[in-house]
């Protein structure tokens, strides 16, 4: 089973799509603050999402095809989900380490550590989360109609190829909500660098 499933060429194009996210993020970036070519830089960053893209047409035409739905079909669902939404924070994230690095920009902020401050972005990130929740149900909807499949019941998500990645994902985001967001809520600590610039004023 596991050769089979490492035989799976869709499998394959998940692998290239993650590689291919990086390659074009970091030469975009590169392009933009190493070779002061801002046009082509953001041209190769076009090329990120454009992964998800090629992902989603391949995912779709397999079975559109004929395809038998799968685990990986179900990966791909997941994969789009996260990229999507956590995407467009990831190329900022890289932007403002690369700009600081190279094009002396201001120095990367980093997440507040206690307060409301803190509170306020693990929610934030906790969004992120559910809107990856939602992406990957639109998409394993999607790829259920193109297969020509009924819905499972929500007691068959577990045992079925595609949909018991929601499940997982579901696990994860229920994980990320008591760490993250209600964690913070609860006890919501103090900003220390907010304290010491207090005490020094």
């Amino acid at each position: 089973m596991g050769d089979s499933l490492l035989a799976d060429p869709l499998l394959w194009l998940i692998g290239a799509s993650e590689i291919g996210f990086w390659v074009f993020l970091a030469a975009g970036l590169a392009a933009r603050y190493l070779l002061r070519r801002a046009r082509l830089g953001a041209a190769l960053l076009l090329g990120v999402p454009l992964m998800d893209v090629v992902l989603i047409v391949a995912s779709t035409a397999d079975l559109a095809a004929g395809g038998e739905p799968s685990r990986v079909h179900g990966l791909a669902a997941v994969y789009l989900g996260l990229t999507i939404a956590f995407g467009h924070s990831m190329v900022r994230w890289a932007d403002a380490r690369f700009a600081h690095r190279f094009a002396g920009g201001p120095r990367p902020v980093k997440p507040p550590r206690g307060g409301p401050a803190r509170t306020r972005y693990e929610w934030r990130e906790f969004g992120k989360v559910a809107v990856a929740w939602g992406i990957a149900a639109a998409v394993l909807a999607l790829l259920t109609v193109v297969g020509g499949r009924s819905f499972p019941a929500l007691a068959q998500w577990p045992a079925d190829p595609m949909w018991s990645w929601l499940v997982t994902l579901s696990v994860v985001a229920g994980i990320w909500f008591a760490v993250g967001p209600l964690w913070a809520t609860v006890f919501p600590g103090s900003d220390e660098r907010s304290v010491r610039s207090e005490q020094r004023c």
